[in-house]
């Protein structure tokens, strides 16, 4: 199945917007909880309701700042923000040798135009540009198109075809024919210090006291990356509140988390989505550690 992805799309985003030069390393926000348009009384809020106060785009990253990326989302511009997400692997299949497979969506002008009848509904709103900023909205991915946006991160931007089978054996012979890597695509990110920036703060996501995913990889014996999410099952109210235990569990926000490790040498990439999970950082981020303590050899120690 496809889910919005939520917050796990910001390190592409925040290398989309330092390629395009819609933000800069050293440019603050001051975070008070929510966001507003231009002569718009609409607030899109933020998961922490009091705010994160001045961030730059490593704290927006590391601690997950939605209003940082809403405020730069219509500078970077819906149209800019589908070029480079794509280039990640979003909105198209990926290619993995298995049929079925559903290609997502990452929304622009055009995409609008072409699934929508009535003018009214074919224009692009700056509000919806706002909530893609944080995966939310039309956006849709698979987690196998999310594990491979995260691969694509830990290569500094190489996306290779992901495949179920490893060898075909023939079975007369026993002679055994490896899968070789496919190159799928390169993301247009040239600066090498934009890519460092952004892998830094994705291990501050799981290796820094403030960062959010801190709780699952702060003790890990190895260096990581990752990203949390959450992806709204129902819409809110701007007047309400989401209370969790007032919520039915179908209901209930998704929990995602994409990463890679180790962080100088990747050799795994994960992505985790449960449903109905509701935080990405408490219950998807010690789900991906698991597997990468499994995969790198560490899951005694983990278990210690």
């Amino acid at each position: 199945g496809t889910y919005p992805p939520g917050s796990t799309i910001k390190p592409m985003l925040a290398l989309a917007a330092l390629e395009s030069g819609a933000t800069n390393l050293t440019r603050k926000t001051v975070c008070i909880g929510y966001y507003q348009l231009p002569n718009i009384d609409h607030r899109y809020r933020d998961w922490k309701p009091e705010g994160h106060g001045p961030v730059d785009l490593h704290d927006a990253i590391a601690q997950s700042c939605d209003v940082y990326f809403y405020e730069i989302s219509t500078e970077i511009g819906i149209d800019r923000m589908a070029y480079y997400l794509k280039q990640f692997g979003l909105g198209n299949e990926t290619g993995v040798d298995i049929s079925g497979e559903k290609p997502g969506i990452v929304p622009s002008q055009e995409w609008k135009r072409n699934n929508f009848s009535t003018r009214d509904q074919q224009r692009w709103y700056d509000g919806e540009t706002v909530i893609a900023s944080i995966g939310q909205g039309y956006m849709l991915a698979s987690p196998l198109q999310l594990a491979s946006a995260a691969g694509a991160l830990a290569t500094r931007g190489t996306r290779f075809r992901p495949h179920m089978t490893a060898a075909i054996e023939n079975p007369i012979t026993g002679d055994r024919t490896l899968t070789r890597p496919e190159r799928a695509g390169q993301a247009e990110v040239d600066n090498e210090f934009y890519w460092n920036s952004v892998i830094d703060a994705m291990n501050d996501v799981m290796q820094h006291p403030r960062g959010t995913a801190f709780a699952a990889g702060g003790n890990a014996p190895y260096s990581m990356a990752g990203k949390s999410g959450t992806a709204q099952v129902f819409s809110v109210a701007q007047e309400e509140e989401y209370e969790e235990e007032e919520v039915e569990e179908r209901l209930r926000d998704h929990a995602l988390f994409i990463s890679f490790a180790p962080l100088d040498d990747p050799r795994i990439a994960v992505a985790v989505i449960v449903e109905n999970g509701s935080s990405g950082s408490r219950v998807a981020a010690p789900i991906a550690r698991a597997l990468m303590d499994h995969h790198l050899g560490y899951a005694d120690d983990a278990s210690q």
